[in-house]
């Protein structure tokens, strides 16, 4: 790995890392929380500088940070701790993390879609001897849905035939012209490469207008979202494996890939060709991280802000605190189980990278 990669890849975590906290950051101070610490990083500090009566730190393992406020996960007595907070005020603060991951995936999409293509469900390459030419599909014909859910990027196609098995016959409705027509299309194998295909494609466009790109930037988001919903529940239905889990090591050994891929793929280019390909793979890259950092944190795990939006809920349906011994005990529990997860992945991650 050179140095510019390496380089790119920390610059990478660390921006998903800030925007992810300066979200927690900026709605406590919105809603008069006092924050003890900002940290981009872990482990080691490497800079430290205090402001305003709070503590900002760049520590050395580029791997995550933190927005560390007076009374959370313990009780305090300070009427501007966030145990002391109204319901709607720590709801705001934990969603915030989130919410401000799915903002920089959305301004990110924005680049992709305005110097390289939008991905609208529209057909634009009729494989020979395919089920879709069979069935009288052409060129130019929009794909509405399949199997009743509704397509809005041709991508979620892909992610269809990923999460079906192949011999599972399909209905698709697709729009040609202002004709609504419905067929039931089940995936043939290609001969050359063994995969199943239904036998359309498509290459994608330019958008016509900057209300196209955020409307498509907007649906990238969307589409990641999904995307990420959609792995994890392979995950827990027992379709994926061990090596679908991908940590800080595994995602720089892939980021670093995919650089080095995107440089030998314009190696015949201008420099600023160049520059631009690599970079639109990174931010595309950057857009995928920011939205499974932004799910991942919404699910409802101890220790994460998915698990302090379920007590804030349960306290604000019931009326009643969770008692902050019991949660400290879940919390615990969590960060342990937390901790043991990373440390299997390290080393999943380690063993790929070395394999």
């Amino acid at each position: 790995m050179d140095i510019t990669n390496l380089i790119s890849i920390i610059l990478v975590f660390g921006l998903i890392v800030f925007v992810h906290e300066f979200g927690h950051y900026i709605f406590a101070r919105m809603n008069k929380i006092k924050v003890n610490e900002f940290s981009i990083g872990m482990g080691p500090s490497v800079a430290t500088w205090t402001r305003n009566d709070i503590d900002y730190s760049i520590r050395a393992l580029p791997i995550g940070g933190y927005c560390l406020m007076e009374g959370m996960g313990e009780e305090s007595k300070n009427r501007n701790g966030y145990n002391n907070k109204s319901v709607l005020a720590r709801l705001m603060v934990s969603l915030a993390g989130p919410l401000f991951n799915f903002i920089l995936a959305f301004l990110l999409s924005i680049i992709i879609c305005h110097f390289y293509t939008i991905d609208p469900p529209v057909i634009t390459t009729i494989m020979e001897d395919s089920a879709a030419e069979d069935a009288g599909m052409k060129s130019g014909d929009e794909i509405v849905s399949l199997d009743g859910e509704k397509i809005y990027n041709y991508r979620e196609i892909t992610l269809y035939s990923m999460m079906h098995e192949p011999d599972e016959p399909v209905d698709i409705v697709y729009k040609r012209g202002n004709e609504i027509h419905e067929v039931n299309l089940t995936r043939r194998k290609d001969k050359k490469s063994g995969n199943y295909y239904f036998g359309f494609m498509s290459t994608g466009r330019m958008a016509k207008s900057f209300k196209e790109e955020l409307y498509y930037s907007a649906l990238e988001v969307r589409f990641q979202v999904k995307a990420v919903v959609s792995s994890l529940r392979m995950m827990l239905t027992g379709h994926g494996s061990k090596d679908d889990l991908m940590g800080p090591v595994g995602i720089g050994n892939t980021m670093n890939d995919i650089m080095e891929e995107a440089k030998e793929s314009a190696k015949d280019e201008s420099k600023w060709a160049q520059f631009l390909v690599v970079f639109l793979n990174v931010i595309n890259f950057a857009v995928l991280l920011s939205a499974n950092l932004g799910v991942m944190n919404l699910l409802p795990i101890p220790a994460l802000d998915g698990g302090r939006i379920l007590f804030v809920l349960i306290e604000g349906i019931s009326g009643k605190k969770v008692p902050p011994e019991r949660e400290a005990v879940v919390n615990g529990i969590g960060v342990a189980l937390l901790m043991l997860l990373m440390i299997f992945v390290f080393f999943n991650d380690l063993g790929k990278v070395l394999h």
